[in-house]
């Protein structure tokens, strides 16, 4: 392997960590979240896989780390298959035994123009990316509960980027991992999978979800304020389309 840095790590606070794909082109450049819990660490989502992201993580040796997978895109799913507890969303469970590349959006890695910046090895080429299979060994649904010990998230189905969409809201502390439901940059709705009318029921349920803090799939982290200016425009722009 060359040495190169691949993944880029920001320290949010004494518990939380975001890695990025730094030379990964933007379209394809997701934010993964590394939360320090009391009993059980989360890692939610993990990148596209060009290079390993486990040995980023720096869970200690013999406590578990759960990863959830907020939707089954390419930019999410890549690394999932090196962690051995892997959670994701029931609507699309299945598909998590094959990856198969018309589900994760793959394909569409295999032609773009400026896929990365740097090579992550030598001969490398992105024709030839592929997501290795990461069967779920836990599925995610409304309601559910994810236990770190010291806090707990619910699960929460939020369609509209893609129909699996799952986001994290610990209700005690306003903490909000929200995949692709929303975040701070240019929301993507317009995929074969993609429905704008439940995209619009996503962001309304959102207006009144009583974050803290949120941090996205992309894009910077918000707060409630924030959070409600992209929900508004959101659903100002799309007004009469697709609903």
């Amino acid at each position: 392997m060359p040495d190169i840095d691949w993944f880029s790590k920001t320290k949010i606070d004494a518990v939380t960590t975001m890695l990025t794909e730094p030379f990964v082109h933007d379209f394809v450049r997701a934010n993964i979240w590394h939360l320090r819990g009391r009993d059980v660490d989360l890692l939610v989502d993990t990148g596209m896989g060009i290079r390993p992201l486990a040995p980023e993580i720096d869970t200690p040796a013999g406590k578990p780390l759960l990863v959830v997978a907020t939707h089954i895109h390419l930019d999410h799913v890549g690394s999932l298959h090196e962690f051995p507890l892997r959670a994701g969303p029931r609507h699309s469970a299945a598909y998590f035994n094959s990856m198969d590349d018309a589900v994760t959006y793959a394909h569409m890695f295999h032609d773009l123009d400026g896929a990365v910046s740097k090579l992550p090895a030598p001969g490398w080429k992105a024709a030839d990316y592929k997501i290795p299979p990461a069967p779920l060994t836990r599925t995610l649904d409304e309601g559910d509960t994810v236990d770190l010990g010291d806090r707990q998230f619910r699960v929460l189905h939020l369609p509209g980027h893609s129909p699996d969409s799952i986001a994290l809201f610990d209700e005690a502390d306003g903490l909000f991992f929200a995949g692709e439901a929303i975040y701070d940059a240019m929301l993507i709705d317009d995929l074969p999978d993609s429905d704008r009318s439940a995209y619009r029921r996503t962001m309304q349920r959102l207006l009144d979800l009583p974050i803290r803090i949120g941090h996205g799939g992309h894009g910077p982290s918000f707060d409630a304020k924030r959070m409600r200016e992209i929900a508004n425009g959101y659903l100002r722009r799309t007004d009469g389309i697709g609903a």
